[in-house]
């Protein structure tokens, strides 16, 4: 290395082939001669020793930075954005790092950073010289662009029981889907009158999670047994409650053409849900995706919300959407008022009558297992 320091770099090369042909040439030492060639400006000798390092140790980070400078440095910034990107996806957390490594780190975030925007910049532009609108065109097309890009995640069903295969990943449906929402919507008021007469006694509501003495359980989300997210059961567990029905009638009515999902002791479950002041549903996944899940927004003080997968709405009242609930999803009430919506399940339109059919007999037979019964946590 000695001729190296002196401005010798031909030499040094010779001397060090010396040392790889006697075998004692490790990865370190081709980086070490990769970091000389590079501060003596032999780019030969520099890319010679860089591709001899990833040939040893593909991984190697600091090898995968000169290889990316020296793509930028000739003007490919294509090349040396994917292996900006690959040092910051091999990395490990920035604090089992070298100080001088985390540094490169930052370095090289920065400057993958630079040329994902100059790269979006020119897709985006020249995407619209061939006749693409944002907000006009396809919104699935423009999500596959916020996908490609890393502003938006992808989100896929992970029901915690049940999967059906070959479903659309669908986070919020079309509402025009489903024409028979109209005649629920059109009945907010009745709706939220029979509400209004349920809370003047808030005990009829239940917590929305209860234990369960005879299954096991996990309070993962802080809400078991909680009232602060609160139940009115309509349909529990694909059992009509008649007392409460009883007294909302109207409601009952307006939901006659549902396509509620049938299945005995399962399904469907109709409820007023109940969100108390400073209360936070934290991401979850629903059971089986056989379903969705309908909200029809009743009391929606301001500072409330709800996402699902990549996508944040708040409620506006008397507007029915209609949420794929195995696809990760949270809610909050950071209002100081209650938040409440009529929540009902309704089967898959993607389901046939044949497939209704069998994934309803298929959780009766399960329920007819040992003692009988079922529930979700089964």
């Amino acid at each position: 290395m000695e001729a190296m320091r002196q401005g010798q770099p031909a030499v040094a090369r010779e001397r060090f082939l010396r040392i790889v042909e006697a075998g004692k040439a490790d990865a370190s030492i081709w980086l070490a001669l990769a970091h000389a060639c590079r501060d003596l400006d032999d780019t030969p000798g520099k890319l010679e020793a860089i591709e001899r390092t990833l040939a040893l140790d593909s991984r190697n980070l600091r090898a995968r930075l000169l290889k990316a400078d020296h793509l930028a440095a000739v003007g490919d910034g294509r090349a040396a954005a994917t292996f900006y990107a690959s040092v910051l996806r091999l990395a490990p957390p920035m604090d089992q790092l070298p100080p001088d490594l985390r540094q490169e780190m930052a370095r090289a975030q920065a400057l993958n950073q630079r040329y994902a925007a100059e790269y979006e910049a020119f897709l985006r532009e020249r995407m619209s010289e061939r006749g693409y609108e944002q907000g006009r065109s396809s919104s699935r097309f423009a999500q596959s662009l916020d996908l490609m890009f890393g502003r938006k995640q992808i989100y896929q069903q992970q029901p915690r029981r049940f999967y059906f295969p070959e479903l659309p990943q669908i986070q919020f449906y079309d509402r025009a889907m489903f024409p028979w929402l109209d005649a629920v919507e059109a009945a907010t008021n009745d709706i939220r009158a029979e509400l209004f007469e349920v809370l003047e006694d808030q005990s009829a509501f239940t917590p929305y999670l209860e234990s369960n003495g005879e299954r096991p359980h996990h309070d993962a989300h802080g809400l078991l047994d909680n009232p602060d997210w609160g139940a009115f059961y309509l349909w529990r567990n694909g059992e009509a409650v008649a007392a409460n029905l009883a007294r909302c009638p109207k409601t009952a009515a307006a939901l006659a053409e549902a396509p509620l999902d049938h299945i005995p002791g399962r399904a469907p479950s109709v409820l007023f849900s109940l969100l108390r002041p400073g209360t936070r549903i934290p991401p979850h996944h629903g059971f089986v995706n056989t379903r969705l899940i309908c909200h029809l927004p009743l009391v929606v003080p301001g500072e409330c919300g709800f996402r699902v997968g990549n996508e944040v709405r708040e409620w506006v009242e008397g507007q029915a959407w209609v949420f794929d609930d195995t696809i990760e999803h949270e809610a909050w009430n950071d209002s100081d008022w209650l938040r409440v919506v009529l929540l009902f399940d309704i089967w898959r339109p993607e389901l046939s009558p044949e497939e209704r059919s069998l994934v309803s007999s298929m959780f009766q037979t399960i329920d007819a297992y040992g003692q009988g019964g079922g529930t979700w946590d089964d």
